[in-house]
């Protein structure tokens, strides 16, 4: 499947699409030493909601979507080096408005778990 959203977006710091079929999609990461917070490797956070987010977009896969909202856990630390996974489905929607259920696993622990809000619109959020 195409992905029609989020075409410019820096694959390495939102991660990369390995799956996208209508209303899912499974992103992966590799955690860099420019994502650090610390000298100890500790992955700053906000690269996981990036990651967590592209994955919501794509599965949506509207060039319109935009995030409304979102309530997420950080569950355990992600540290430099290591892959993480993003799988995000689709499990509400109504008219323009979808709920997308997103957890990021790295190996076989789960690391983020979160609920994403999303509105297509008419038009481009910048028109």
């Amino acid at each position: 499947m195409e992905i029609i959203t989020h075409k410019k977006i820096n694959q390495a710091l939102c991660g990369r699409p390995i799956e996208v079929k209508q209303g899912f999609s499974t992103v992966e990461l590799t955690a860099t030493e420019q994502m650090a917070a610390d000298d100890m490797g500790l992955v700053h956070g906000g690269f996981l909601f990036g990651l967590a987010d592209y994955a919501a977009m794509i599965a949506v896969n509207d060039p319109n979507v935009v995030l409304g909202a979102s309530n997420v856990k950080f569950l355990k630390p992600v540290k430099v080096n290591d892959i993480v996974t993003a799988q995000a489905r689709v499990s509400f929607q109504k008219g323009k408005k979808y709920q997308v259920d997103v957890i990021i696993k790295c190996k076989d622990t789960q690391v983020f778990e979160g609920e994403f809000t999303c509105f297509v619109l008419d038009k481009h959020v910048l028109s």
